[in-house]
């Protein structure tokens, strides 16, 4: 038998009942796979937290939600990614599915009903500005998606956000107040808001919970252009 320094070399011990869970895991993800995905983002959403209720720690929520993202991009929608902050992120949640475009631009330009984009919230130009004037575009989810994570790319898509229950809506406005003053408005509007991103005039707001574009209430707040552009679920 072969030596190696001065050692007899072992043959590695299979571990008969950690291979059954092992191919117990492999057919249970086929069977997902081959299940797809559920109708509708929000569906998903709600699915995700039912799991994630069950997790045992903050380790194996990770695992669960690694393994979601998965699963989605192998249900066949097309993700298109712009940024360098949103390829990291897609990468971690979605795997290396996501297929890089140069710019915001060129991510918008793909979005349809089967291809969603993930874009950077910080950029040259306010891209988010744009969905203002295009109704058939909804950002339906941020990423970080935890509530101590600040969004740092929005996934945008040709589908209108629902609520789940825990969400988080993003506004934009062309107001010229502070910071400060645009939050104290929104406030006395009935909104708790947060800064999130500025370019180009436009100030982009992260908004408490799931607000949509038609409520009365923002008619008074600042800004001549403004509106919501989409709402993302919290986990």
């Amino acid at each position: 038998m072969a030596r190696k320094h001065g050692a007899l070399l072992e043959e590695p011990r299979i571990d008969t009942d950690r291979l059954k869970l092992d191919q117990a895991l492999i057919e249970a993800l086929t069977a997902r796979l081959a299940a797809g995905s559920e109708a509708t983002p929000d569906a998903s959403t709600l699915a995700l937290r039912a799991l994630l209720a069950e997790a045992d720690d903050v380790h194996q929520a990770t695992m669960l939600r690694a393994l979601w993202g998965r699963i989605e991009a192998h249900a066949g929608t097309v993700l298109v990614v712009a940024g360098p902050t949103a390829g990291l992120l897609a990468a971690d949640r979605f795997g290396l599915s996501g297929r890089a475009v140069a710019d915001a631009d060129a991510a918008l330009a793909r979005v349809d009903a089967a291809t969603h984009a993930l874009i950077d919230v910080a950029a040259p130009r306010p891209w988010w500005g744009r969905l203002l004037a295009r109704p058939d575009l909804h950002v339906i989810a941020a990423l970080p998606d935890d509530r101590r994570g600040v969004p740092a790319a929005l996934r945008v898509a040709a589908v209108p956000p629902g609520p789940t229950g825990e969400d988080r809506t993003f506004w934009v406005t062309d107001a010229r107040l502070g910071d400060a003053r645009i939050v104290e408005a929104l406030a006395a509007c009935g909104f708790a808001a947060r800064p999130l991103a500025a370019a180009g005039g436009l100030k982009l707001f992260m908004v408490a919970g799931y607000v949509q574009a038609e409520d009365g209430r923002l008619s008074a707040a600042p800004g001549a252009l403004k509106g919501v552009i989409g709402a993302a679920p919290l986990f």
